[in-house]
């Protein structure tokens, strides 16, 4: 059977990544939307997630692809009128509206999906499988990339709850969290806030696993040129290194073959899969991260950031 979805908040998310990834699917039909500026042809629109409630468009299922400052009230009440639910990373600006969503979907028998987009990269399964049978010695993250490029105009980043660097970071974490067969937690870290607004652009944070292996990662939005997302894992048996975003893998330099498809498919695959056995997938644990960091870090003020 076709789910019928909806997508509340059509901003660039939305059009680049989740409306192509709904298009490609057998599992899915787009029906509707819901944004203040955006739209989509061919599709019935609404203003917001209550004249789309309102209206007479059956669905049963909707993506929240709006800011995360704004994305509780609408999940909820989607989760109220029996929809299942996926929400777009981070799956809310604190732990614990999380934690009220998936109380919600458990009362109300719906499907609910914290969709950590770069855990489907090519490379992830293939990497998480390596490490698996191996000590882990040390673990370095490198996330840099220019925020002007990725995420133009868009200011409610820069606010309480839009993340800031982490916006981007919460991917790398969201990586590591699934391939490393340890726990990590965070010991101290350093984040930078520009003068004029109220997130980081650039942190550092040192973490450890349990089994005492340093985790270090940098995360910053001021790189310009080529772009940085690699993930580098000393072992006792080589040297695993994730790149591209997860999309590229090797082992001591020589590159492994991965699967192909990209990673939001391979996400609204998984969201089906999830509705069609009854079950939720909320792992909270990339933005407990973020979150230890706001609570643990030593916060540096630096030079005013206007785009």
């Amino acid at each position: 059977m076709t789910l019928r979805i909806a997508i509340v908040g059509l901003g660039k998310i939305a059009n680049d990544q989740h409306i192509p990834a709904i298009l490609g699917s057998d599992a899915f039909a787009l029906v509707a939307g819901a944004s203040h500026a955006g739209s989509y042809p061919g599709i019935a629109m609404f203003r917001d997630v209550d004249d789309l409630l309102g209206s007479d468009v059956a669905f049963d299922a909707v993506a929240m692809c709006q800011p995360p400052q704004v994305r509780f009230d609408a999940a909820a009440k989607a989760i109220r009128a029996g929809k299942h639910v996926l929400l777009e990373k981070p799956p809310g600006t604190t732990l614990a509206e999380v934690a009220a969503l998936v109380g919600l979907a458990e009362g109300a028998g719906t499907t609910l999906f914290a969709a950590w987009h770069s855990r489907f990269a090519s490379g992830v399964a293939d990497a998480r499988a390596w490490l698996a049978e191996r000590r882990i010695d040390r673990v370095r993250i490198v996330w840099k990339e220019d925020v002007r490029r990725w995420h133009p105009g868009q200011q409610w980043i820069w606010e309480p709850g839009g993340l800031g660097v982490f916006d981007p970071g919460i991917n790398a974490l969201s990586i590591a969290t699934r391939i490393l067969p340890d726990l990590f937690f965070l010991r101290d870290g350093t984040l930078e806030v520009p003068a004029n607004r109220a997130a980081p652009i650039a942190a550092e944070l040192d973490m450890v696993t349990v089994g005492g292996a340093p985790v270090n990662a940098v995360f910053d939005w001021r790189q310009e040129g080529p772009q940085t997302w690699d993930i580098t894992v000393d072992t006792d048996d080589g040297t695993m290194a994730l790149s591209h975003g997860g999309a590229q893998l090797a082992i001591d330099g020589t590159a492994r073959p991965v699967g192909a498809g990209g990673e939001y498919p391979a996400l609204y695959a998984h969201f089906a899969g999830l509705i069609g056995e009854g079950r939720s997938d909320v792992d909270r644990t990339p933005l407990r991260l973020v979150a230890d960091a706001f609570l643990r870090c030593r916060q540096v003020q630096v030079d005013a950031f206007t785009d």
